[in-house]
C-alpha cells in the first residue's frame, strides 16, 4: 500500500488530483463564458429596442395618445440604461452602482406615470416616495464611499491592464 493513499503526505514527485487543475485556466475559460452570456443578452436588448421603437413609430403614426407615447419613450429610455449597464461590465468586468441606481428610479417613475399617480392608492405612492429617497441617499452616500473594501481598487487594475494591453500600449 502506498504512503500516501492512507496519510495525509504525498509521494515525492506525486501529483494530487485536485493540484493537476489549471486554475487560471479554468477562470479564464469562466470568465470568457460569463462575458458571452453578456454579449448576447447586448444583442437581445437591442433587438427589443428595435422592436419597440417600431411599435413607438407605428403608435406615432395612428391616433397619437400622450399616455401610451410617454410610456414607451421611457421604456426606450430603460433599456438603453440597462444597455449602457452591460457595456459597462463589458469594459470594466464590475456592476456600476450608480447606472443599477439611475434604472432603478427611472422605472419606479414610469410606472407611476404609466398608472398615473392620481389613480394609485396614497400607500403606493408612500412607499414610491420612501423608495425614490432611499435610492437617492444611496446615489449621495455612493460618492463618498470608498472605491472597494480593503483598498482594493478595480478601476485602478482595469487601467492598468488597458495601459498594458491596449491600444495605449507601448509595444
Amino acid at each position: 500500500m502506498p504512503a500516501s493513499i492512507g496519510s495525509g503526505t504525498p509521494l515525492p514527485g506525486e501529483v494530487r488530483w485536485y493540484q493537476q487543475f489549471r486554475r487560471v485556466q479554468i477562470v479564464q475559460s469562466l470568465e470568457a463564458i460569463q462575458d458571452l452570456i453578456a454579449v448576447s443578452l447586448c444583442v437581445g436588448l437591442f433587438c427589443v429596442m428595435v422592436l419597440q421603437m417600431r411599435i413607438l413609430f407605428s403608435t406615432l403614426l395612428m391616433a397619437p395618445q400622450f399616455h401610451a407615447i410617454t410610456a414607451d419613450i421611457l421604456f426606450i429610455l430603460i433599456l438603453v440604461e440597462l444597455f449602457r449597464l452591460l457595456i459597462i461590465y463589458l469594459q470594466e468586468q464590475r456592476v456600476s452602482i450608480g447606472v443599477s441606481v439611475e434604472i432603478a428610479i427611472v422605472s419606479v417613475l414610469r410606472e407611476v406615470i404609466v398608472n398615473g399617480v392620481l389613480e394609485t392608492d396614497w400607500h403606493q405612492i408612500l412607499a414610491v416616495c420612501m423608495f425614490l429617497i432611499t435610492m437617492a441617499l444611496l446615489m449621495v452616500v455612493r460618492v463618498w464611499l470608498p472605491p472597494t473594501f480593503a483598498g482594493v481598487d478595480p478601476e485602478k487594475k482595469v487601467s492598468a491592464r488597458m495601459m498594458k494591453e491596449g491600444p495605449f500600449a507601448n509595444h
